[in-house]
């Protein structure tokens, strides 16, 4: 069945980046855009709830390990689904402190991506940490959007800040933190990392916008934004009147705040050499590639050590980040003070 499920969810996306594709394609960039919101729900019996407000207002187990939570986030000012994996031991330890992995999804999914499309339920269920799989709102891109000088939806200050103490009052959940994304996901990864150094021990990206600046991905972001109907301006302002906003919130302008922090960097080149049945993904991958270099780069010029790992070939699918994230692992372990072996 989950064959079947992977099947069908694989289909929807090759043709959405299809038809996403040829619209970029006339602009100069290429790259499938996200939709992350979780579907509001209810108010419920408040569970737990963070100082600053956020409550978790809904619960709702799907086996032993794994729940969807629904949580009323004053940052966002909505209800966001919120994706939590607990390792075998939780059921016998519940108050031991274990550290937290949070998974970022990417292009036209949510936060129930990373169950459905890989194996992370049997691959962390020997490691001794709490997997958080969030929402990032219509585009997925976890940022605080500018909105006209409003700075709402705020999806960093829900995900870093109420998310963790909803996390530690739910799930004894300790300090120590990592994150890792794919595509929009993995911008969120390592933009959390530079944008509050040492609140994760390790970031990882797997074909993410590490530099949203670079020659095209202004297009490219736009695009995103514009795909979900909303003006691309709403997010971190004009790109030349907001240039310190864009600035602030762009991983590689902050990338010497990345010291100390362990770091995996994965990208495709796509084509040519690329996954040719999955044509418009190995476009998209190549859409990303220099960039990705480039910020390689730059954190060896800055003295900043990084596992690059930059490939030829590829696309922009999960047939890549599977293996990318099992490959990463150590880094993630190393940030979490957890022994690297799988």
């Amino acid at each position: 069945m989950r064959r079947n499920r992977r099947h069908r969810r694989s289909l929807r996306t090759r043709l959405a980046a299809l038809t996403l594709t040829a619209g970029l394609l006339a602009t100069g960039g290429a790259l499938v855009a996200s939709t992350a919101q979780g579907t509001p729900v209810s108010s419920g019996q408040r569970t737990a709830a963070a100082e600053d407000g956020a409550r978790v207002v809904e619960r709702r187990w799907l086996d032993e390990r794994t729940v969807d939570l629904t949580v009323r986030s004053p940052a966002v000012g909505a209800d966001v689904a919120v994706r939590v994996l607990l390792p075998d031991s939780y059921a016998e330890t519940p108050d031991r402190e274990r550290p937290v992995l949070y998974l970022l999804h990417g292009a036209h999914d949510d936060h129930t991506s990373w169950t459905r499309e890989t194996d992370v339920e049997d691959f962390l269920a020997d490691k001794e940490v709490i997997t958080v799989m969030p929402s990032a709102g219509p585009t997925g891109i976890p940022t605080d959007w500018w909105n006209f000088g409003r700075d709402a939806p705020d999806y960093e200050t829900f995900q870093v800040d109420e998310l963790t103490a909803l996390l530690r009052e739910e799930f004894h959940a300790g300090p120590a933190r990592a994150v890792a994304g794919v595509s929009t996901g993995g911008y969120g990864a390592l933009a959390f990392a530079a944008r509050r150094p040492g609140a994760f021990g390790a970031a990882a990206s797997y074909s993410g916008i590490v530099d949203t600046t670079a020659t095209g991905m202004r297009t490219v972001v736009g695009a995103i934004v514009a795909r979900e109907g909303q003006l691309p301006v709403t997010l971190w302002g004009n790109a030349v009147i907001q240039w310190a906003n864009w600035s602030a919130h762009n991983p590689y302008r902050l990338a010497d705040r990345l010291k100390g922090t362990h770091l995996y960097v994965s990208q495709g080149s796509g084509l040519p050499g690329g996954d040719f049945g999955n044509l418009e993904g190995a476009l998209l991958e190549g859409t990303l590639w220099w960039q990705a270099r480039g910020f390689v780069d730059r954190l060896d010029d800055l003295g900043v050590p990084v596992r690059a790992h930059l490939y030829q070939g590829g696309s922009h699918a999960w047939s890549a980040w599977r293996g990318e994230f099992e490959a990463s692992w150590p880094t993630l372990a190393a940030g979490l003070g957890l022994s690297p072996v799988r």
